[in-house]
């Protein structure tokens, strides 16, 4: 019997796959506008800026989220051009050192990390990723972390009673996809910063 379908991340790929291509063609209007308008107005510049902003967000919530077979690969400048283009307008910068060639599950479990991060580093900071030979290392660096104890919980207990928001999904996600790689998780919190590594 096949194994049964993982329906969220298929879910995520459909969503994802459907909103990329709308919002790539308002980016390509807004460019044509300023093409023909010479100096562009405050208001296209804003659009502008909103519409680079979401099509990051989709393309980065198209690996957090989506589906992904074992043997699929992503390449580090793609990853890191895809950062680069997350922190324009950000809070956060990042950081990816690794591999010319990773495998996607990977690269998803890390993003899912990164988005955990994301929750405790409100005011901003720097996120540092790395992969060597002992797997992969994470580090939020911030001025002031947010950062509660009983969501943390939920990445390393499954029997944590803590109510997951939506805006808290990639803390219930983490724990399967550790388990599809075989992984465990290390977390480790110290004034101003968080090491993630599996």
């Amino acid at each position: 019997m096949p194994d049964r379908p993982d329906l969220s991340a298929l879910m995520g790929s459909r969503i994802c796959h459907d909103l990329i291509s709308p919002i790539g063609a308002i980016g390509n209007g807004v460019e044509l506008l300023m093409l023909d308008g010479g100096t562009p107005g405050p208001e296209i510049a804003l659009i502008a800026e909103s519409v680079g902003h979401a099509n990051a967000r989709i393309r980065f919530f198209r690996i957090a989220f989506g589906a992904c077979t074992g043997d699929q690969r992503l390449g580090r400048p793609e990853v890191k051009a895809l950062l680069a283009d997350l922190a324009r307008g950000s809070r956060l910068s990042f950081d990816w050192t690794g591999p010319q060639d990773m495998p996607r599950r990977e690269v998803k479990l890390a993003f899912l990390l990164i988005m955990c991060l994301e929750t405790a580093m409100v005011h901003g900071g720097r996120i540092r990723i790395e992969r060597d030979d002992r797997g992969w290392h994470i580090l939020g660096l911030g001025p002031k972390l947010r950062i509660d104890p009983d969501l943390w919980e939920v990445l390393s207990n499954p029997g944590a009673r803590h109510q997951i928001t939506a805006a808290q999904v990639q803390f219930a996600l983490v724990p399967d996809e550790l388990t599809r790689l075989g992984r465990t998780l290390g977390v480790e919190t110290r004034d101003g910063e968080i090491r993630l590594s599996f």
